[in-house]
């Protein structure tokens, strides 16, 4: 007779749809399994302008660029960080003369504008309220967020423009192409 294991989430084990197989996840069984992954996310929009503003005031403001969204998880860390930051620099999504997305947003001299947007981690899976318990509390993700800005600013070569952390502002943006990439630092992909 086989025993039935019971899987704890405590230890990071938490099932997965079984078409969802990855380098993330294993078979235990006949039951998909993922490691507890977790990520800093941002949402990624090529721009002709954006800006934001809190209390009617500008914070930042960028002309041709990349607007990013941003949200950190608990468990991320530095690695994070850098690995994020290189890949919005590099990421090929401006025309070249040929008009093929092959220029990332150093090569053209384009802006960059950074806000701190935690809903990117909402779940909608029970309800119709939104849960945000995914994402990290400002005594962590201030210090990340303020560690992305500066990443950046150092592998662009440049200041950046950003909002404020965990005010409320308003975003103005004109969506170039429309182009919007959203990546997961975890998953890389």
């Amino acid at each position: 007779m086989i025993k039935k294991l019971r899987i704890e989430e405590s230890i990071g084990l938490h099932p997965m749809r079984l078409d969802s197989r990855g380098p993330q996840g294993f078979i235990a069984g006949s039951v998909h399994f993922r490691l507890n992954a977790s990520d800093m996310r941002a949402v990624i929009q090529r721009v002709g302008m954006a800006e934001v503003a809190t209390g009617g005031t500008v914070s930042g403001a960028i002309g041709q660029g990349l607007l990013v969204l941003v949200a950190v998880e608990e468990s991320d860390s530095r690695e994070d960080v850098e690995w994020l930051s290189g890949k919005i620099v590099r990421l090929r999504v401006f025309n070249d003369a040929g008009q093929v997305m092959n220029r990332s947003v150093r090569e053209i001299g384009g802006g960059v504008l950074v806000v701190s947007q935690f809903t990117l981690f909402a779940s909608t899976r029970k309800g119709n309220r939104p849960s945000y318990s995914r994402a990290a509390r400002p005594e962590l993700a201030v210090p990340l967020y303020e560690a992305l800005l500066r990443q950046l600013a150092t592998n662009l070569g440049r200041p950046i423009e950003a909002g404020i952390f965990g005010a409320d502002m308003r975003v103005s943006l004109i969506n170039d192409g429309p182009v919007t990439i959203v990546i997961d630092s975890k998953l890389r992909e």
